[in-house]
This record gives C-alpha cells, structure tokens and sequence, in this order.
C-alpha cells in the first residue's frame, strides 16, 4: 500500500490510497486527506478493504510515519497482521505497489486542446491556422474560470494560464497512443502552384479556395498534409 499525495483539491480530499492485492493483482483506490492520521487511516482500511475483502495475512508498505506509528503498530498487532516495511536499500519489496501508482498518476493527468486564436502562428492567415494547438499538459486550476498550462519552451513569450472558453479537453481514443482532435474545418485547395523537394520530402504551393485573388494566402504544404 501506498499514498499518492500532493493532488489537486477535489471535495476537501487530495490524496489516494492504493491497496494492491499481490496474488490478483487488483487495486483499490481510496480518496483521502494528505494529512490523514493513523485513526483515520484505520477507518479507511475497515470501511473499504478489511469489509469488502476480509483480513490480509500480510501489508507491505514503505517507512512512512503513518504505518511505523504506534496505533498502526498495535493495530495489526491486534489483528494478527504481518507488516513488512520495504527499506531504501530494497525498494523492490513494494514494486507492485510502485507500477500502480505510476500508472494511476499517468491517469490522473489532464490534457487539453488549445484554442489557436490568441496564438500566432507561421501561416499568412488565421483562417489558414490549426484551430487547435497541443495537447498540453494541466498544470494547475487558477480561479473557477482558468488553467495553468504546461506550454513548449518555444512559447516562453506566451502567458501561460488561459480561460476554460479556450480550452477543449482531450478525448481518449481506443486507438493506444492516438489523440481525438476536436473537431475542426478543412480548407479546399484551389491548385497547386508548384512544387519542391525539401530535405527529402515533397512540398506543394497551394493555393486555396476562397484566396484565390490574394497571392500573399498561397502557402507552402508538406504533400503529408493534403488529401485528395
């Protein structure tokens, strides 16, 4: 078992309990406060693990003060519980424990789409520009109406805190590792003006529908980016 902590504030809670069982391998997770005490801890343990699943032989944990704590310790005395407490010298003793929390955390992260109308990009027109940018990371929730983005470092000039009406979140796709953008306008070309090669790859100069009578709209493509 461990505590993943330090999260944002959600109905007065901000931490995790995560109980791993080692035989199924199943997880439960448990909202909790960061500051959380050994009678509390206990309280936790009763209503959602010992209840539900009957009394472990054993719990692995790490050092931390709530587990060595005295209550903890006559507790599991009590209850004829077998602790093992992993050291520094072997953190493996809760590996399990460990690849749960990584994976919980990589849940817990929120990315978003960003609006491009603030943001100046290389294209001639906005209306030629990606009407989405990112994703990008949440950092932090500022107010009720703003978020802290985790921005490239190509955009140091650009502030970093945008209001929701900007924002679109990230839709998870069934696809592993494939990203659901927003959905967004495409834009027609009129004909392809020219075309060259530019370090190995093809690029074409189009002109686009609706732009036909402004030269300075034509923009070079990577062939990547045109569909027939």
């Amino acid at each position: 078992m461990d505590f993943i902590t330090q999260l944002p504030l959600s109905n007065n809670l901000n931490s995790i309990l995560v109980v791993g069982d080692r035989f199924s391998k199943m997880a439960i997770f448990t909202p909790a406060y960061g500051t959380i005490t050994s009678l509390k801890l206990s309280q936790i343990f009763i209503s959602h693990i010992f209840s539900k699943h009957g009394l472990p032989v054993s719990i692995v944990s790490d050092r931390g003060s709530l587990f060595v704590s005295s209550f903890w310790t006559n507790l599991f005395q009590k209850l004829k519980i077998s602790r093992d407490l992993s050291t520094f010298f072997h953190p493996e003793t809760d590996g399990q424990t460990e690849r749960v929390n990584q994976i919980l955390e990589q849940y817990l992260l929120m990315y978003v789409w960003l609006a491009s109308k603030n943001i100046n990009t290389t294209r001639p027109t906005k209306k030629l520009s990606e009407r989405w940018l990112g994703p990008f990371e949440v950092l932090k929730k500022i107010g009720s109406h703003a978020y802290h983005l985790k921005l490239p470092q190509q955009w140091k000039s650009v502030h970093p805190v945008f209001h929701v009406s900007l924002l679109e979140p990230v839709k998870k796709s069934s696809i592993p590792n494939c990203n659901q953008f927003p959905e967004q306008e495409e834009w027609e070309v009129a004909q392809v003006l020219d075309s060259k090669l530019k370090r190995g790859k093809l690029w074409y100069l189009v002109e686009w529908k609706g732009f036909s009578k402004d030269p300075e709209k034509t923009t070079w493509e990577p062939a990547s980016n045109l569909t027939s």
